[in-house]
């Protein structure tokens, strides 16, 4: 039996951003640095976060980049000793989440951030002093506000996974009403991956039958509610639903994910253009998301069905088909190609894809030779 572990306080309710002071009172933070992007400030969200801490002493950092980095990291640890805070809000998605774990680990660690990625051996070192964290999400895919680990794109150009029980924010305050403002592109993106996180985690053979019923009903949400919560995005139910479909995914995924992360997060790391930072992370997982279950079906028939069973199909080919099919109503790319990944990038992203973290919990071992096929079926 593997480990089972759940998992953190969660506030989850209309409204809920109201309870974050008794929440900072009961995690000992009294000077807080909130962690967050200029797309939240603009959008007001970081005012309703201040205005409900009242005369709390907070610092603000709202520099988070898209996929958080280390320099990220280091520039939000200088502010933090600069305000002398003493624990953490993440008020963002998944990107402010990840980077105030970053900063939970080096504002409190020795060293450099390489020093606790997960694939190097580092999970042992990152201890119980980590700085105290409450996550609140804006978007519903990553479900970072409950996982213990963080994706961090390192100087060097590597995306890496940290990984600690220490690292799961002492709460998480989940309120649908910060999504409302989400755009229809996002929404669906970050949908997208809540729903990646449900179907892999459900076909990872590792034993963890609470992980397996929690990602099947997130998936059952998910697939009810995406489309809702796209296009009309003030809808309470989606919006509630879709939340509750990406904490759930979290929740599961302490069972292992999967070749669709393993390829996401090598693709994350690129250098495209003047981006310089791949492409946005859960549109990635819907597109790959197709073929990976293609390739999984001949190890885990009986659970690729289960799941083909919730979209009302039956089989890999035509479960992919419906993915396919759903990716096209939400707006999101067909292939890679649209995205700018070219297949002279294949070879460096399939080697990559054999050292990250997810690879060794794919149900099918994958070679470098299947992940260059799944890459050019993705296209």
């Amino acid at each position: 039996m593997g480990l089972i572990y759940y998992i953190t306080q969660v506030q989850f309710d209309f409204g809920a951003i109201r309870l974050v002071p008794a929440e900072c009172e009961r995690s000992g933070i009294r000077r807080p640095l909130i962690c967050t992007d200029k797309g939240v400030v603009a959008a007001g969200l970081l005012d309703r976060l201040l205005s409900a801490l009242g005369d709390v002493p907070v610092a603000v950092f709202d520099a988070t980049p898209s996929n958080p980095t280390e320099s990220a990291v280091m520039a939000a640890v200088d502010a933090y000793r600069g305000h002398g805070a003493d624990g953490l809000i993440a008020l963002g998605g998944g990107s402010a989440i990840d980077l105030a774990k970053g900063v939970a680990i080096m504002a409190t660690h020795p060293g450099v951030l390489a020093d606790y990625a997960t694939i190097l051996g580092g999970s042992p070192k990152i201890t119980a002093s980590v700085a105290p964290l409450i996550a609140i999400p804006t978007t519903a895919g990553t479900g970072s506000e409950v996982a213990r680990g963080a994706i961090i794109v390192l100087d060097d150009g590597r995306k890496l996974g940290f990984h600690s029980w220490h690292l799961v924010p002492k709460t998480a305050v989940c309120d649908p009403e910060l999504t409302y403002g989400l755009p229809p592109r996002l929404t669906a993106a970050t949908g997208m991956d809540a729903i990646a996180h449900c179907i892999e985690t459900f076909l990872s053979k590792a034993v963890n039958p609470p992980a397996d019923a929690i990602a099947f009903d997130g998936l059952a949400r998910g697939l009810k509610h995406i489309e809702k919560a796209t296009q009309e995005p003030r809808d309470p139910a989606a919006r509630w639903n879709m939340m509750s479909a990406s904490m759930q995914g979290a929740m599961a995924f302490q069972k292992g994910l999967g070749a669709v992360h393993s390829l996401s997060h090598a693709l994350g790391g690129l250098k495209l253009g003047a981006e310089k930072i791949g492409p946005h992370h859960g549109t990635l997982n819907a597109v790959l998301l197709p073929e990976v279950i293609k390739f999984n079906e001949k190890t885990v028939p009986e659970r690729v069905q289960s799941i083909a069973s919730v979209f009302g199909v039956t089989g890999g080919d035509a479960l992919a088909a419906a993915i396919r099919s759903l990716n096209r109503r939400l707006g999101l790319p067909g292939g890679l190609d649209a995205m700018g990944i070219t297949a002279e990038l294949y070879e460096d992203v399939a080697t990559n894809a054999l050292k990250d973290h997810c690879h060794a919990t794919n149900p099918r071992v994958a070679t470098h030779a299947d992940y260059i096929a799944m890459l050019a079926a993705s296209a």
